[in-house]
């Protein structure tokens, strides 16, 4: 079995009969339990009675659609939001990741890019939670809070105030597609969201002092459109 011996749980959410009856056989082979719904609403009903470890759910669906359903389950709940949208939704894809989806996948997509971001959001979802935690140890990053400097691959890598409080607020979140409107909210404030060029310029100095080794784009993924990604590494 691909996940824990504790058996997890998740609801797909499509109205299309055929992704429902695809995902459910691929996720139920690696020991997911899996119960589908056609809705938003249906979905609401279902969680009624039985709660999910995780969320699969598509973007355009009659009644409650994906954006409302994220809207609803972040009001009760912190369960981790895949959403599935169709290439060119760049503008509903940032708006349901900004009412709280953790990811999201483009139609069409492979089985096994599917069930390799199943796997992360659960991941993060079951590892002890330590927002304040003075010192973030992850892959190839060690980041002393406190006292403000940065390790890559026991490198030390100088960097501004602006730059490390980028770096820690997306080191927090290894993993997670981070819209450009989050970033910049949660690093130069709400009054910052409508001006992304701050962004793309210091997310290119970071990537320079970063990945000095040359391995660009290692540990910033450009989520075109949409955000960033940060991964540690192994």
């Amino acid at each position: 079995m691909a996940n824990s011996e504790v058996k997890q749980n998740i609801l797909v959410v499509d109205d299309e009969a055929q992704i429902t009856r695809v995902l459910k056989t691929a996720l139920s082979t690696q020991g997911y339990g899996i119960r589908t719904a056609s809705d938003g609403d249906d979905a609401i009903q279902l969680m009624k009675s039985w709660m999910p470890d995780l969320i699969v759910t598509d973007l355009r669906m009659p009644h409650m659609d994906g954006l409302e359903l994220c809207r609803y389950v972040r009001k009760e709940s912190r369960i981790p939001i895949i959403v599935l949208s169709v290439k060119g939704e760049e503008t509903i894809k940032v708006e349901a990741l900004d009412a709280g989806a953790d990811d999201y996948i483009t139609k069409p997509f492979s089985m096994n890019e599917l069930l390799a971001r199943v796997r992360a959001a659960l991941r993060r979802t079951s590892a002890p939670e330590e927002p304040d935690a003075p010192v973030i140890e992850a892959g190839d990053f060690r980041i002393d809070i406190p006292g403000r400097t940065v390790q890559v691959k026991n490198r030390e890598v100088r960097l501004t105030p602006k730059e490390f409080e980028l770096l820690v607020y997306m080191a927090r979140h290894p993993g997670k597609v981070m819209t450009h409107r989050t970033l910049l909210g949660a690093v130069w404030g709400q009054g910052s969201v409508g001006q992304p060029e701050y962004l793309r310029v210091f997310v290119g100095h970071l990537r320079k002092k970063l990945e000095a080794d040359g391995s660009a784009g290692h540990y910033i993924i450009t989520e075109p459109w949409v955000g960033y990604r940060f991964e540690p590494g192994d």
